[in-house]
């Protein structure tokens, strides 16, 4: 089935005419590139400071730009028009995310058209977190989709749309094992998925034992891109909220850190943690880049500074200023 097909439309199909993100990142001429992380804004005051981050980050060139989707699709419209703006007012490439909690097979379908009418064929897919409580007992929409294994297959079968998924260094935490989570990651790859973006984690190791595992699962999934996720840490109270969300962990030495420089005051201090975040994301991105990541992806927070700052201290990007 194509993509004007389920738009009832009567035509060949859709055709994209953007690049792949495989194809980006694997035409960076031999230099690490590098791609960055947007949350949909909530107010205008957000969204203008979501502009300014985003003009900045026009000048450093990353390979794309990926726009997160609220839990149960809480973002969704807004998701949309801020997608498609980076699609026809940047020079950016863009990839929208799209999850499967909340939403039916329809509606699935309607976000798939709505970003291909922007001028959006990459889309990351994953499966979502419950809304309310992304911890929380996860239930399929009555006529939505189970899996994010299917969702990969929902959207490569309505065009020519290039899929990424998500995968997850330490382990999903839904997962009962490692050995279940990594056989889940190389299901959604059979599907056509052609790259994934993990997780953000702490500790280099966990990615490599996550490259390890595909590889060993299936070779041939195993040669496609696992971009790793990297968080400049600028805040304590922040980063041990996101990372209570996810059902990630700190590693207990960094935590301690990060204890010992925020103080016992009752402000943070914030310049203290920043620091330690800044060095941090910068050593992580150096042991990356030795060990042939294929692209370093940060979350930004729709602030350009840290990003900025961890790139200037890698000699990545030439505009940084």
């Amino acid at each position: 089935m194509t993509f004007d097909a389920v738009r009832g439309r009567s035509s060949e199909g859709w055709v994209t005419q953007t690049p792949s993100i495989v194809d980006r990142i694997g035409s960076s001429g031999g230099r690490i590139p590098f791609s960055v992380e947007f949350s949909p804004p909530r107010d205008a005051d957000a969204e203008a400071r979501l502009w300014r981050a985003v003009r900045e980050f026009e000048q450093m060139q990353p390979a794309f730009v990926s726009m997160t989707y609220g839990a149960g699709g809480s973002t969704r419209d807004r998701t949309v028009r801020v997608t498609g703006a980076l699609a026809e007012e940047t020079t950016l490439l863009p990839v929208a995310h799209l999850t499967a909690v909340g939403h039916s097979v329809d509606e699935l379908r309607a976000m798939v058209g709505a970003y291909a009418d922007r001028g959006i064929s990459n889309i990351l897919v994953l499966r979502g977190d419950p809304p309310g409580d992304p911890l929380g007992e996860w239930v399929r929409h009555p006529e939505g989709v189970e899996y994010a294994e299917e969702l990969v297959r929902l959207v490569r079968d309505l065009g020519d749309f290039h899929v990424g998924v998500a995968s997850f260094p330490e382990g999903h935490f839904r997962a009962p094992d490692l050995d279940h989570d990594t056989r889940y990651l190389v299901s959604k790859l059979r599907a056509g998925a052609e790259y994934s973006i993990t997780q953000m984690f702490f500790d280099v190791e966990d990615y490599l034992r996550l490259r390890d595992r595909v590889s060993r699962c299936d070779a041939e999934q195993g040669a496609k891109p696992i971009i790793p996720e990297i968080m400049p840490i600028t805040s304590l109270r922040s980063v041990k909220r996101m990372v209570e969300l996810s059902g990630s962990q700190l590693p207990r030495e960094l935590a301690d850190r990060l204890d010992r420089a925020a103080g016992h005051g009752p402000e943070e201090n914030r310049a203290a943690v920043r620091e330690i975040g800044i060095e941090l994301a910068t050593e992580m991105s150096e042991r990356l880049i030795a060990e042939g990541a294929p692209c370093l992806h940060f979350i930004t927070l729709n602030f350009a500074r840290a990003t900025r700052e961890v790139l200037a201290r890698l000699g990545l990007a030439s505009s940084v200023r």
